[in-house]
Protein backbone atom coordinates (compact mmCIF):
# COMPACT_ATOMS: atom_id res chain seq x y z
CA UNK A 1 0.00 0.00 0.00
CA UNK A 2 2.85 2.36 0.80
CA UNK A 3 4.45 1.58 -2.55
CA UNK A 4 1.21 2.35 -4.40
CA UNK A 5 0.84 5.60 -2.45
CA UNK A 6 4.44 6.58 -3.28
CA UNK A 7 4.03 5.83 -7.00
CA UNK A 8 0.76 7.75 -7.19
CA UNK A 9 2.30 10.67 -5.32
CA UNK A 10 5.31 10.90 -7.63
CA UNK A 11 3.00 10.77 -10.64
CA UNK A 12 0.79 13.49 -9.18
CA UNK A 13 3.69 15.83 -8.46
CA UNK A 14 4.75 15.61 -12.10
CA UNK A 15 1.62 17.70 -12.74
CA UNK A 16 2.45 20.30 -10.07
CA UNK A 17 2.83 23.37 -12.31
CA UNK A 18 1.90 26.14 -9.87
CA UNK A 19 4.13 24.93 -7.02
CA UNK A 20 6.37 21.84 -6.95
CA UNK A 21 4.51 20.51 -3.88
CA UNK A 22 0.91 21.36 -4.88
CA UNK A 23 -0.69 19.31 -7.62
CA UNK A 24 -4.28 19.59 -8.88
CA UNK A 25 -4.19 15.82 -9.51
CA UNK A 26 -3.61 13.97 -6.24
CA UNK A 27 -4.79 10.37 -6.11
CA UNK A 28 -2.95 9.55 -2.83
CA UNK A 29 -5.68 11.34 -0.85
CA UNK A 30 -8.26 8.82 -1.98
CA UNK A 31 -5.86 5.91 -1.45
CA UNK A 32 -5.06 7.02 2.11
CA UNK A 33 -8.75 7.41 2.96
CA UNK A 34 -9.55 3.92 1.68
CA UNK A 35 -6.55 2.46 3.54
CA UNK A 36 -7.83 3.91 6.82
CA UNK A 37 -11.37 2.70 6.14
CA UNK A 38 -10.37 -0.83 5.15
CA UNK A 39 -7.35 -1.55 7.39
CA UNK A 40 -7.99 0.80 10.30
CA UNK A 41 -5.87 3.50 11.88
CA UNK A 42 -2.91 1.16 12.34
CA UNK A 43 -1.83 1.94 8.75
CA UNK A 44 -0.84 5.52 9.63
CA UNK A 45 2.94 4.78 9.73
CA UNK A 46 2.84 3.51 6.15
CA UNK A 47 0.90 6.57 4.99
CA UNK A 48 3.21 8.91 6.86
CA UNK A 49 6.40 7.28 5.58
CA UNK A 50 5.30 7.16 1.94
CA UNK A 51 4.02 10.77 2.05
CA UNK A 52 7.35 11.88 3.52
CA UNK A 53 9.34 10.06 0.84
CA UNK A 54 7.19 11.54 -1.93
CA UNK A 55 7.87 15.09 -0.75
CA UNK A 56 11.50 14.80 0.37
CA UNK A 57 12.51 13.29 -2.97
CA UNK A 58 10.77 16.08 -4.89
CA UNK A 59 11.45 19.44 -3.28
CA UNK A 60 11.65 21.14 0.09
CA UNK A 61 13.58 20.19 3.21
CA UNK A 62 13.32 17.29 5.62
CA UNK A 63 11.42 19.49 8.07
CA UNK A 64 8.84 20.67 5.54
CA UNK A 65 8.44 17.13 4.20
CA UNK A 66 7.77 15.84 7.71
CA UNK A 67 5.09 18.49 8.28
CA UNK A 68 3.46 17.92 4.91
CA UNK A 69 3.42 14.16 5.52
CA UNK A 70 1.80 14.77 8.90
CA UNK A 71 -0.94 16.80 7.21
CA UNK A 72 -1.51 14.12 4.58
CA UNK A 73 -1.76 11.40 7.24
CA UNK A 74 -4.01 13.46 9.50
CA UNK A 75 -6.25 14.26 6.55
CA UNK A 76 -6.81 10.56 5.83
CA UNK A 77 -7.42 9.71 9.48
CA UNK A 78 -9.86 12.57 10.02
CA UNK A 79 -11.71 11.73 6.81
CA UNK A 80 -12.01 8.06 7.76
CA UNK A 81 -13.28 8.94 11.26
CA UNK A 82 -15.91 11.29 9.84
CA UNK A 83 -17.04 8.77 7.25
CA UNK A 84 -17.20 5.96 9.82
CA UNK A 85 -19.14 8.10 12.27
CA UNK A 86 -21.58 9.89 9.97
CA UNK A 87 -21.57 8.40 6.45
CA UNK A 88 -21.84 4.63 6.81
CA UNK A 89 -18.12 3.75 6.74
CA UNK A 90 -17.25 1.29 4.00
CA UNK A 91 -20.92 1.25 2.95
CA UNK A 92 -20.92 4.97 2.21
CA UNK A 93 -21.66 4.43 -1.49
CA UNK A 94 -24.69 2.19 -1.01
CA UNK A 95 -27.13 5.00 -0.23
CA UNK A 96 -27.32 8.43 -1.81
CA UNK A 97 -27.71 10.08 1.59
CA UNK A 98 -24.50 8.52 2.89
CA UNK A 99 -22.63 9.33 -0.30
CA UNK A 100 -23.51 13.02 -0.07
CA UNK A 101 -22.29 12.96 3.52
CA UNK A 102 -19.09 11.28 2.33
CA UNK A 103 -18.60 14.02 -0.26
CA UNK A 104 -19.13 16.77 2.30
CA UNK A 105 -17.14 15.29 5.19
CA UNK A 106 -14.27 13.60 3.34
CA UNK A 107 -13.89 15.49 0.06
CA UNK A 108 -14.77 18.99 1.28
CA UNK A 109 -13.91 19.18 4.99
CA UNK A 110 -11.11 16.72 5.75
CA UNK A 111 -9.09 17.85 2.72
CA UNK A 112 -8.75 21.32 4.23
CA UNK A 113 -6.44 19.76 6.84
CA UNK A 114 -3.75 18.75 4.37
CA UNK A 115 -4.10 21.88 2.22
CA UNK A 116 -3.82 24.24 5.18
CA UNK A 117 -0.97 22.34 6.84
CA UNK A 118 0.95 21.87 3.58
CA UNK A 119 0.69 25.40 2.19
CA UNK A 120 1.42 26.98 5.58
CA UNK A 121 4.49 24.78 5.92
CA UNK A 122 5.72 25.76 2.45
CA UNK A 123 5.21 29.45 3.18
CA UNK A 124 6.96 29.26 6.54
CA UNK A 125 9.85 27.33 5.00
CA UNK A 126 10.28 29.83 2.18
CA UNK A 127 9.18 27.47 -0.58
CA UNK A 128 6.02 29.48 -1.39
CA UNK A 129 5.16 33.18 -1.39
CA UNK A 130 2.59 34.33 1.12
CA UNK A 131 1.05 36.45 -1.63
CA UNK A 132 0.20 33.28 -3.54
CA UNK A 133 -1.07 31.38 -0.50
CA UNK A 134 -4.70 31.38 -1.74
CA UNK A 135 -4.01 30.09 -5.23
CA UNK A 136 -1.66 27.35 -4.01
CA UNK A 137 -4.14 26.37 -1.29
CA UNK A 138 -6.96 26.10 -3.86
CA UNK A 139 -4.82 23.91 -6.11
CA UNK A 140 -3.86 21.66 -3.19
CA UNK A 141 -7.41 21.41 -1.84
CA UNK A 142 -9.08 20.76 -5.19
CA UNK A 143 -6.57 18.04 -6.05
CA UNK A 144 -7.25 16.32 -2.73
CA UNK A 145 -11.02 16.73 -3.03
CA UNK A 146 -11.03 15.24 -6.53
CA UNK A 147 -8.88 12.38 -5.23
CA UNK A 148 -11.51 11.57 -2.61
CA UNK A 149 -14.38 11.78 -5.09
CA UNK A 150 -12.75 10.01 -8.05
CA UNK A 151 -10.18 7.57 -6.63
CA UNK A 152 -11.61 6.66 -3.21
CA UNK A 153 -14.93 5.19 -4.52
CA UNK A 154 -13.07 3.14 -7.12
CA UNK A 155 -10.57 1.72 -4.62
CA UNK A 156 -13.08 1.12 -1.83
CA UNK A 157 -15.77 -0.52 -3.97
CA UNK A 158 -13.30 -2.89 -5.64
CA UNK A 159 -11.61 -3.75 -2.33
CA UNK A 160 -14.93 -4.66 -0.69
CA UNK A 161 -16.35 -6.48 -3.73
CA UNK A 162 -13.51 -7.69 -5.97
CA UNK A 163 -15.30 -10.61 -7.65
CA UNK A 164 -16.98 -10.19 -11.02
CA UNK A 165 -19.97 -12.48 -11.65
CA UNK A 166 -21.17 -11.50 -15.10
CA UNK A 167 -22.99 -13.69 -17.53
CA UNK A 168 -21.75 -13.56 -21.14
CA UNK A 169 -24.41 -11.04 -22.17
CA UNK A 170 -23.58 -8.74 -19.26
CA UNK A 171 -19.84 -9.06 -19.97
CA UNK A 172 -20.47 -8.10 -23.60
CA UNK A 173 -22.47 -5.07 -22.47
CA UNK A 174 -19.65 -4.06 -20.12
CA UNK A 175 -17.16 -4.30 -22.98
CA UNK A 176 -19.40 -2.12 -25.17
CA UNK A 177 -19.73 0.37 -22.33
CA UNK A 178 -15.97 0.58 -21.91
CA UNK A 179 -15.43 0.92 -25.65
CA UNK A 180 -18.02 3.69 -25.82
CA UNK A 181 -16.44 5.47 -22.88
CA UNK A 182 -12.98 5.36 -24.45
CA UNK A 183 -14.34 6.56 -27.79
CA UNK A 184 -16.33 9.43 -26.27
CA UNK A 185 -13.42 10.39 -24.03
CA UNK A 186 -11.06 10.45 -27.00
CA UNK A 187 -13.49 12.62 -28.97
CA UNK A 188 -14.13 15.09 -26.15
CA UNK A 189 -10.68 15.22 -24.57
CA UNK A 190 -8.30 13.49 -26.98
CA UNK A 191 -8.55 15.62 -30.09
CA UNK A 192 -10.45 13.08 -32.22
CA UNK A 193 -13.30 15.49 -32.89
CA UNK A 194 -13.40 15.94 -36.71
CA UNK A 195 -12.67 19.64 -36.73
CA UNK A 196 -9.69 21.93 -36.69
CA UNK A 197 -10.97 23.32 -33.39
CA UNK A 198 -10.04 20.89 -30.62
CA UNK A 199 -11.56 22.65 -27.61
CA UNK A 200 -15.30 22.50 -28.26
CA UNK A 201 -17.44 22.28 -25.10
CA UNK A 202 -18.53 18.69 -25.61
CA UNK A 203 -18.10 17.50 -22.02
CA UNK A 204 -21.86 16.91 -21.70
CA UNK A 205 -21.51 14.02 -24.17
CA UNK A 206 -19.93 11.97 -21.37
CA UNK A 207 -23.10 12.05 -19.27
CA UNK A 208 -25.10 9.36 -21.19
CA UNK A 209 -22.26 6.85 -20.82
CA UNK A 210 -22.16 7.30 -17.05
CA UNK A 211 -25.97 7.16 -16.84
CA UNK A 212 -25.83 3.90 -18.79
CA UNK A 213 -23.36 2.51 -16.27
CA UNK A 214 -25.50 3.67 -13.33
CA UNK A 215 -28.73 2.10 -14.59
CA UNK A 216 -27.36 -1.12 -16.04
CA UNK A 217 -24.54 -1.93 -13.62
CA UNK A 218 -23.77 -0.50 -10.19
CA UNK A 219 -21.66 1.84 -8.09
CA UNK A 220 -18.46 -0.14 -8.64
CA UNK A 221 -18.74 0.02 -12.42
CA UNK A 222 -19.68 3.71 -12.33
CA UNK A 223 -16.63 4.47 -10.18
CA UNK A 224 -14.48 2.53 -12.66
CA UNK A 225 -15.93 4.51 -15.57
CA UNK A 226 -15.24 7.79 -13.75
CA UNK A 227 -11.60 6.82 -13.14
CA UNK A 228 -11.14 5.77 -16.78
CA UNK A 229 -12.72 8.97 -18.04
CA UNK A 230 -10.57 11.02 -15.67
CA UNK A 231 -7.40 9.39 -16.96
CA UNK A 232 -8.35 10.06 -20.59
CA UNK A 233 -9.35 13.64 -19.77
CA UNK A 234 -6.09 14.43 -17.94
CA UNK A 235 -4.02 12.95 -20.75
CA UNK A 236 -5.87 14.93 -23.41
CA UNK A 237 -6.00 18.19 -21.46
CA UNK A 238 -2.25 18.16 -20.87
CA UNK A 239 -1.79 17.78 -24.63
CA UNK A 240 -3.93 20.87 -25.23
CA UNK A 241 -7.16 19.16 -26.29
CA UNK A 242 -10.63 19.33 -24.84
CA UNK A 243 -12.94 22.01 -23.44
CA UNK A 244 -10.73 22.77 -20.44
CA UNK A 245 -7.46 23.35 -22.26
CA UNK A 246 -5.99 26.75 -21.44
CA UNK A 247 -2.63 28.39 -21.96
CA UNK A 248 -1.72 27.74 -18.31
CA UNK A 249 -1.64 24.00 -17.65
CA UNK A 250 -2.40 24.40 -13.94
CA UNK A 251 -5.54 26.34 -14.77
CA UNK A 252 -6.51 23.67 -17.29
CA UNK A 253 -6.17 20.92 -14.70
CA UNK A 254 -8.06 22.92 -12.06
CA UNK A 255 -11.02 23.34 -14.40
CA UNK A 256 -10.84 19.68 -15.39
CA UNK A 257 -10.68 18.46 -11.78
CA UNK A 258 -13.67 20.61 -10.86
CA UNK A 259 -15.58 19.00 -13.74
CA UNK A 260 -14.51 15.46 -12.76
CA UNK A 261 -15.42 16.06 -9.11
CA UNK A 262 -18.93 17.17 -10.06
CA UNK A 263 -19.23 14.32 -12.57
CA UNK A 264 -18.20 11.76 -9.96
CA UNK A 265 -20.60 13.26 -7.42
CA UNK A 266 -23.64 13.19 -9.70
CA UNK A 267 -23.00 9.82 -11.37
CA UNK A 268 -22.23 7.98 -8.12
CA UNK A 269 -25.24 9.57 -6.43
CA UNK A 270 -27.40 8.39 -9.34
CA UNK A 271 -25.93 4.90 -9.06
CA UNK A 272 -26.71 4.87 -5.33
CA UNK A 273 -30.31 5.93 -5.98
CA UNK A 274 -30.70 3.19 -8.59
CA UNK A 275 -29.21 0.65 -6.15
CA UNK A 276 -31.60 1.77 -3.40
CA UNK A 277 -34.55 1.41 -5.76
CA UNK A 278 -33.50 -2.08 -6.79
CA UNK A 279 -33.16 -3.09 -3.13
CA UNK A 280 -36.62 -1.68 -2.40
CA UNK A 281 -38.07 -3.59 -5.35
CA UNK A 282 -36.47 -6.82 -4.08
CA UNK A 283 -37.96 -6.21 -0.62
CA UNK A 284 -41.39 -5.57 -2.13
CA UNK A 285 -41.15 -8.73 -4.22
CA UNK A 286 -40.26 -10.74 -1.12
CA UNK A 287 -43.13 -9.19 0.81
CA UNK A 288 -45.52 -9.94 -2.04
CA UNK A 289 -44.80 -13.69 -1.80
CA UNK A 290 -44.05 -14.02 1.92
CA UNK A 291 -46.37 -14.64 4.85
CA UNK A 292 -45.73 -11.87 7.35
CA UNK A 293 -46.22 -14.03 10.46
CA UNK A 294 -44.29 -17.20 9.66
CA UNK A 295 -41.84 -15.98 7.01
CA UNK A 296 -42.87 -18.85 4.70
CA UNK A 297 -44.24 -18.33 1.25
CA UNK A 298 -47.84 -17.16 0.94
CA UNK A 299 -50.63 -18.38 -1.33
CA UNK A 300 -49.18 -16.49 -4.32
CA UNK A 301 -45.79 -18.13 -3.79
CA UNK A 302 -47.47 -21.55 -3.55
CA UNK A 303 -49.37 -21.10 -6.81
CA UNK A 304 -46.20 -19.92 -8.57
CA UNK A 305 -44.23 -22.91 -7.27
CA UNK A 306 -46.93 -25.37 -8.32
CA UNK A 307 -47.07 -23.88 -11.81
CA UNK A 308 -43.30 -24.11 -12.16
CA UNK A 309 -43.20 -27.71 -10.95
CA UNK A 310 -46.00 -28.73 -13.31
CA UNK A 311 -44.08 -27.30 -16.27
CA UNK A 312 -40.84 -28.94 -15.16
CA UNK A 313 -42.54 -32.30 -14.56
CA UNK A 314 -44.09 -32.17 -18.00
CA UNK A 315 -40.62 -31.64 -19.49
CA UNK A 316 -38.78 -34.26 -17.41
CA UNK A 317 -41.62 -36.79 -16.86
CA UNK A 318 -40.74 -36.86 -13.15
CA UNK A 319 -43.56 -36.63 -10.58
CA UNK A 320 -43.79 -34.30 -7.61
CA UNK A 321 -45.87 -34.31 -4.46
CA UNK A 322 -47.99 -31.71 -2.69
CA UNK A 323 -48.41 -31.90 1.08
CA UNK A 324 -51.25 -30.02 2.78
CA UNK A 325 -50.85 -29.83 6.57
CA UNK A 326 -53.45 -28.62 9.05
CA UNK A 327 -52.60 -27.63 12.62
CA UNK A 328 -54.96 -29.39 15.03
CA UNK A 329 -57.08 -27.36 17.45
CA UNK A 330 -55.70 -23.90 16.68
CA UNK A 331 -59.00 -22.36 17.84
CA UNK A 332 -58.75 -24.17 21.15
CA UNK A 333 -55.16 -22.93 21.57
CA UNK A 334 -56.30 -19.36 20.92
CA UNK A 335 -59.26 -19.71 23.30
CA UNK A 336 -57.29 -21.24 26.19
CA UNK A 337 -53.85 -19.63 25.79
CA UNK A 338 -54.46 -16.45 23.82
CA UNK A 339 -53.76 -15.39 20.26
CA UNK A 340 -50.09 -14.68 20.91
CA UNK A 341 -49.58 -18.35 21.83
CA UNK A 342 -51.64 -19.30 18.76
CA UNK A 343 -49.40 -17.16 16.53
CA UNK A 344 -46.39 -18.75 18.16
CA UNK A 345 -47.83 -22.20 17.39
CA UNK A 346 -48.02 -21.29 13.70
CA UNK A 347 -44.40 -20.14 13.81
CA UNK A 348 -43.39 -23.43 15.48
CA UNK A 349 -44.97 -25.37 12.61
CA UNK A 350 -43.16 -23.12 10.12
CA UNK A 351 -39.85 -23.82 11.87
CA UNK A 352 -40.50 -27.57 11.70
CA UNK A 353 -41.19 -27.25 7.96
CA UNK A 354 -37.92 -25.38 7.38
CA UNK A 355 -35.89 -28.00 9.28
CA UNK A 356 -37.51 -30.87 7.39
CA UNK A 357 -37.33 -29.40 3.87
CA UNK A 358 -34.72 -29.57 1.20
CA UNK A 359 -33.46 -26.39 -0.43
CA UNK A 360 -35.47 -27.20 -3.58
CA UNK A 361 -38.75 -27.63 -1.68
CA UNK A 362 -41.26 -24.79 -1.30
CA UNK A 363 -43.04 -24.32 2.02
CA UNK A 364 -45.99 -21.94 2.27
CA UNK A 365 -48.77 -20.95 4.63
CA UNK A 366 -51.84 -22.02 2.69
CA UNK A 367 -54.53 -20.54 4.94
CA UNK A 368 -55.19 -19.62 8.54
CA UNK A 369 -53.95 -22.89 10.09
CA UNK A 370 -53.07 -24.75 6.90
CA UNK A 371 -49.62 -25.14 5.38
CA UNK A 372 -48.46 -26.52 2.05
CA UNK A 373 -45.22 -28.14 0.95
CA UNK A 374 -44.24 -28.67 -2.69
CA UNK A 375 -41.77 -31.56 -3.02
CA UNK A 376 -40.10 -31.84 -6.45
CA UNK A 377 -39.28 -35.34 -7.77
CA UNK A 378 -41.05 -36.96 -4.83
CA UNK A 379 -43.80 -39.62 -4.73
CA UNK A 380 -46.55 -40.07 -2.16
CA UNK A 381 -44.74 -42.49 0.14
CA UNK A 382 -41.65 -40.28 0.35
CA UNK A 383 -43.92 -37.29 0.95
CA UNK A 384 -45.52 -39.10 3.88
CA UNK A 385 -42.06 -39.72 5.30
CA UNK A 386 -41.48 -35.97 5.15
CA UNK A 387 -44.78 -35.45 6.98
CA UNK A 388 -43.66 -37.87 9.71
CA UNK A 389 -40.37 -36.03 10.00
CA UNK A 390 -42.23 -32.73 10.44
CA UNK A 391 -44.45 -34.32 13.09
CA UNK A 392 -41.35 -35.66 14.80
CA UNK A 393 -39.87 -32.17 14.98
CA UNK A 394 -43.04 -30.96 16.68
CA UNK A 395 -43.04 -33.95 19.03
CA UNK A 396 -39.62 -33.03 20.45
CA UNK A 397 -40.47 -29.33 20.63
CA UNK A 398 -40.34 -28.41 24.34
CA UNK A 399 -42.69 -25.43 24.01
CA UNK A 400 -46.23 -25.62 25.37
CA UNK A 401 -48.84 -26.53 24.28
CA UNK A 402 -47.91 -29.66 22.26
CA UNK A 403 -48.86 -29.55 18.60
CA UNK A 404 -50.06 -32.13 16.09
CA UNK A 405 -50.92 -32.09 12.40
CA UNK A 406 -53.28 -33.68 9.90
CA UNK A 407 -51.95 -34.26 6.41
CA UNK A 408 -53.26 -34.60 2.89
CA UNK A 409 -51.10 -35.74 -0.04
CA UNK A 410 -51.53 -35.29 -3.78
CA UNK A 411 -49.16 -36.52 -6.46
CA UNK A 412 -48.64 -35.09 -9.94
CA UNK A 413 -49.69 -36.30 -12.48
CA UNK A 414 -51.51 -39.21 -10.79
CA UNK A 415 -54.02 -37.07 -8.90
CA UNK A 416 -54.39 -34.27 -11.42
CA UNK A 417 -52.57 -32.24 -14.03
CA UNK A 418 -53.68 -28.75 -13.01
CA UNK A 419 -53.08 -26.63 -9.94
CA UNK A 420 -56.77 -26.55 -9.06
CA UNK A 421 -57.11 -30.34 -9.29
CA UNK A 422 -54.02 -31.00 -7.14
CA UNK A 423 -55.21 -28.59 -4.45
CA UNK A 424 -58.70 -30.12 -4.54
CA UNK A 425 -57.38 -33.67 -4.15
CA UNK A 426 -54.96 -32.70 -1.39
CA UNK A 427 -57.68 -30.79 0.45
CA UNK A 428 -60.13 -33.71 0.14
CA UNK A 429 -57.56 -36.16 1.52
CA UNK A 430 -56.80 -33.73 4.34
CA UNK A 431 -60.53 -33.40 5.15
CA UNK A 432 -60.93 -37.16 5.19
CA UNK A 433 -57.91 -37.51 7.45
CA UNK A 434 -59.38 -34.98 9.87
CA UNK A 435 -62.72 -36.73 9.82
CA UNK A 436 -61.06 -40.05 10.51
CA UNK A 437 -62.50 -41.69 7.40
CA UNK A 438 -59.12 -42.33 5.80
CA UNK A 439 -56.52 -44.67 7.30
CA UNK A 440 -52.91 -43.77 7.76
CA UNK A 441 -52.03 -40.29 8.91
CA UNK A 442 -55.18 -39.02 10.61
CA UNK A 443 -53.10 -37.11 13.16
CA UNK A 444 -49.33 -36.75 13.13
CA UNK A 445 -47.44 -36.32 16.35
CA UNK A 446 -45.13 -39.30 16.36
CA UNK A 447 -41.37 -39.81 16.61
CA UNK A 448 -39.03 -38.16 14.13
CA UNK A 449 -38.43 -39.86 10.80
CA UNK A 450 -34.76 -39.25 10.07
CA UNK A 451 -34.26 -41.25 6.85
CA UNK A 452 -33.44 -39.29 3.71
CA UNK A 453 -36.09 -39.69 1.03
Amino acid sequence: MAAVYFAAGKLGLRMAFDNPSASPVWAPTGLALVAFLVFGYRVWPAIYLSAFLVNVTTTGSVATSLCIAAGNTLEGGVGAWLVDAFAGGRGAFQRARDFFRFALLAAVLSTTVSATCGVTTLALGGFADWSRYGSIWLTWWLGDAAGDLVVAPFALLWSTNPRVRWRPRRALEAALLLLSLVLVGAIVFGGLFPSRVKDYSLEFVCAPILIWAAFRFGQREVATAVVALSGIAIWGTLRGFGPFARSARNESLLLLQAFMAVTALTSLALAAVVSERRAAERRLRRLAVTDALTGLGNYRRLITALGGEIRRSQRTAKPFALLLLDLDDLKAINDHHGHLVGNRALCRVAAALRVSCRSIDTAARFGGDEFALVLPETREEAARQVARRIAGELAVDPEWPPLSLCVGVAEFPRDGETIERLLAVGDRVLFEAKAGRRGGLASLAGTPERSHR
